[in-house]
């Protein structure tokens, strides 16, 4: 059996074979951003922390802030409009918090519907390839038993072959990209989990090292 290579077998699945290998391209493009998007959030929020801490404890609140603002993460914003409001109560500080991560999270989630969108588009595509490769091959067969030639076994075959061409690839598409997404989500999970745990210690923190005078009268 002669061996076909892979653009040949790219160029039988027909035209819809173009834009599932779009959908694939932009899949791609999302994963690895987002997976250096997570993994750079999640290295930055320990020193992050520690910056921000070490600057408090020395009554550098001002310096604490500016340690949020060059790292210009949603951690870090959080962790901002707690700062900004030392000096009030923990359920204050909190508060505030709480509002501006209604903000960020969201955040969080860009281009991920994209990539689920994608690997329920891939399949579609793939199958909507097919049932156009089926159609052209019944209207070859009922063209040739009109002109009374005989259909080869082997042609059918082949027909059916070049028709779920797209079927496969669409599936290849859609499998890694569902897989990715569900790990996705889970990192973006666990990091929304992390800012809610850093936040709740900067609150209990500022709370902790306020000194008895700024205790009894903030609020």
């Amino acid at each position: 059996m002669p061996e076909i290579k892979p653009l040949q077998i790219f160029l039988l699945g027909g035209p819809l074979m173009w834009p599932i290998l779009l959908c694939s391209v932009f899949a791609l493009a999302i994963v690895i951003e987002k997976l250096v998007f997570f993994h750079g959030l999640r290295e930055n929020v320990v020193d992050l922390k520690d910056r921000i801490f070490t600057a408090v404890r020395k009554n550098d609140i001002k310096g604490a802030m500016v340690v949020c603002d060059l790292s210009g993460t949603p951690v870090s914003r959080i962790l901002k409009s707690g700062l900004l409001h030392y000096g009030r109560s923990k359920a204050d500080i909190e508060a505030a918090m709480e509002n501006v991560s209604r903000y960020e999270v969201p955040l969080l989630e860009e281009r991920m519907p994209t990539l689920l969108a994608i690997g329920q588009v891939a399949p579609l595509l793939g199958l909507l390839g097919t049932v156009i490769g089926m159609c052209s091959l019944f209207h070859t067969m009922s063209l040739r038993a009109q002109a009374l030639n005989q259909l080869m076994p082997g042609s059918v075959a082949g027909g059916l072959w070049e028709a779920l061409i797209t079927t496969a690839a669409g599936l290849m598409v859609a499998i890694p990209c569902v897989l990715a997404h569900s790990y996705l989500v889970g990192c973006q999970t666990d990091y929304v989990v992390l800012m809610e745990r850093t936040a709740a210690d900067l609150a209990h923190f500022l709370d902790h090292i306020m000194d008895p005078d700024q205790n009894d009268n903030r609020g």
